[in-house]
């Protein structure tokens, strides 16, 4: 570590220069949104703000990806990440700006698009913070690399990036930094004293039947009826085989068999997505989820072997106990610590953890440090009629992330979330004039 630090103070004075064209970019790709792998205007409009703002950008990388570097000096290497796509929904926010986009979804059926993950805030911030971090340049010295992912939603975006040389082609990260929007009061963030989020494997499974007639159900193999005693069974893992002090979730999001209540199906269709915070409890869950489709599948008799396939995974999400220690104390300076909460574990997921240990070593770089934190977007009209008496029943009666309602308050979620990014950038970047670097 160097001696001193960048002065921060200086640096965020210049948020109110750079938050009207952060807004405008919000208002513009919350209006636009785009599903996963489809995100080609807002990766766009994010490359046209970083290069305005004296980046150097690349476009393409993985996708959609786009990447923005700008060298300032000897120092460390700080990626900023942020995404891009957004979620087949149908927004019922009632707002000025609202989303009324439909696109083509996953099986080529047209489906509405809104951005009811927060997306399209993370992504204003990242670029309100690299234009504040190009503007203040003279107090602090490294390179500020801003990566801007697509197909977060499908957790397929982070690893084709990597995959295209994210840290190949461009320099690699010492640390790698990352926000998120949730249900909190804006202008307040949240940090997690372990995990962050939760790892997750979704699985797809196939349970073959021998098809017929419905009022001759003794000649057939009914796929519903072992459907069914899965998705029953499948809730005693956690009930019968996981400790109470292991927090473990086995959801059937999706069962799929017939088309008629007269014909018996030849086959149905399960998506199963299994969560927990370390990576022995999902995979010892992900392997009971394979023992019992398999159990079931032969106590129906069935004609063939259930297919289970792993359509996506990711890892749980923890940060580096160093780099978010560092990441807290700039918040409390920047906020105030009476704005800086503390964050429960949620077994939501994501991929960012690819971007550190979990990803990186599988492409030759090694000690890359991560840190990752919630930034609060409830404003305060929407907060007081919130039904409840405490922060918890207003916080349990709020529209969650994905919901059609889910609406951030822009006016004071844009300054938090760029102070927030800008902040946590400046505690691992150097002093002008730190030739030893970090």
């Amino acid at each position: 570590m160097t001696p001193t630090a960048v002065d921060t103070a200086p640096v965020l004075a210049g948020v109110p220069d750079v938050l009207r064209p952060a807004v405008e970019l919000y208002l513009d790709v919350h209006r636009h949104p785009e599903l996963s792998g489809a995100e080609e205007r807002t990766a766009g409009r994010l490359a046209d703000r970083l290069g305005a703002s004296g980046y150097r950008v690349t476009t393409g990388i993985g996708g959609h990806g786009v990447v923005g570097l700008l060298r300032n000096g000897p120092g460390p290497v700080v990626l900023l990440r942020t995404e891009l796509d957004a979620l087949p929904v149908r927004e019922r926010t009632g707002l000025p700006y609202a989303s009324d986009v439909v696109a083509p979804g996953g099986d080529g059926q047209p489906v509405p698009v809104m951005h009811a993950c927060g997306h399209d805030m993370h992504l204003a911030c990242a670029a309100g913070a690299a234009a504040l971090l190009s503007r203040s340049a003279g107090h602090w010295s490294g390179t500020v690399m801003v990566v801007g992912q697509p197909a977060e939603e499908t957790l397929t975006g982070a690893r084709a990036m990597l995959d295209d040389g994210l840290y190949t082609r461009f320099a690699p990260p010492d640390v790698v930094l990352a926000q998120h929007t949730v249900p909190l009061p804006a202008g307040m963030v949240a940090h997690a004293a372990g995990p962050v989020l939760a790892g997750s494997a979704m699985l797809q499974v196939i349970v073959h039947g021998r098809g017929g007639h419905a009022g001759a159900p003794h000649l057939t193999v009914d796929p519903v009826v072992t459907a069914a005693a899965i998705v029953l069974r499948l809730q005693t893992v956690v009930a019968r085989e996981t400790s109470p002090a292991d927090q473990v979730v086995i959801t059937v999001g999706s069962l799929h068999a017939g088309t008629r209540g007269n014909v018996v199906p030849d086959h149905a269709t399960l998506d199963i997505s299994v969560r927990a915070f370390t990576q022995e409890s999902l995979d010892r869950a992900t392997g009971a989820v394979r023992r019992v489709v398999r159990a079931e599948c032969a106590a129906s008799d069935c004609p063939a072997e259930p297919v289970i396939s792993t359509v996506s995974r990711s890892h749980p999400t923890q940060a580096d106990n160093g780099t978010a220690a560092a990441v807290l104390r700039a918040h409390e300076r920047a906020f105030g610590p009476q704005r800086v909460a503390v964050w429960p574990p949620s077994l939501a997921t994501e991929d960012f953890p690819l971007y550190g240990p979990a990803g990186a070593s599988l492409h030759g770089v090694e000690g890359i440090r991560t840190a990752y934190w919630m930034l609060g977007s409830v404003g305060p009209k929407q907060w007081a009629e919130a039904p409840g008496d405490s922060a918890a029943a207003k916080l349990a009666a709020l529209p969650p992330n994905h919901a059609p309602e889910f609406r951030p308050d822009p006016r004071l979620t844009v300054p938090a979330g760029i102070t927030a990014l800008t902040s946590a950038a400046l505690a691992h970047l150097d002093p002008p004039g730190s030739p030893e670097g970090r």
